[in-house]
């Protein structure tokens, strides 16, 4: 997530965001009174317009972790650009253990994807696209690689704009 222009989303800006559970961890703490339990869950938020962000909550009761993960991925947003339903190029990224690479399909595709991957592609928007995850599967790694790399995205408009050139001379060289 090195890309220093990521435009982040401030929530007033939205319409209304859809949040899904990508995954709930229980933790226990052992003390001399006994065993303390505690949850973690990881979720994911977006408007499916190309608005997407993901937050931890951790708290003694599931409904609780839920409610601070979602407080927290609002306050996490990112925009992505999408273009006719797909993304504009092929990306890949590795975070931690985790390495995903998602590209760009044709319509009527669908979201090739699978588990923490899939709910991040469908909260952002992307109607079609081939995604693959390799290494580890844990999802607090696949959600920030593929965040990350929904990250690094640029389109056309962008990159004309910062080399300074018109969008024709983007793609005829």
């Amino acid at each position: 997530m090195a890309n220093t222009d990521v435009k982040r989303v401030h929530t007033g800006d939205l319409g209304e965001l859809k949040e899904r559970l990508v995954g709930i961890n229980r933790v226990t703490k052992v003390t001399k009174g006994g065993r303390t339990f505690s949850f973690s869950a990881i979720v994911v938020v977006g408007n499916e317009n190309g608005v997407v962000g993901y937050g931890l909550g951790k708290a003694s009761e599931v409904a609780a972790a839920i409610a601070k993960g979602v407080e927290d991925a609002k306050k996490n947003l990112i925009q992505v650009p999408i273009i006719n339903g797909t993304i504009p190029h092929k990306q890949e990224l590795r975070f931690g253990g985790s390495e995903v690479m998602i590209r760009p399909a044709a319509p009527g595709t669908g979201i090739i994807a699978g588990g923490a991957m899939r709910a991040v592609l469908e909260s952002v928007g992307v109607k079609n696209v081939l995604a693959k995850s390799k290494g580890s599967s844990n999802p607090h790694n696949l959600v920030k690689a593929t965040i990350g790399a929904l990250c690094e995205l640029r389109d056309a408009y962008s990159v004309a704009k910062i080399r300074g050139i018109s969008l024709n001379q983007v793609f005829n060289g």
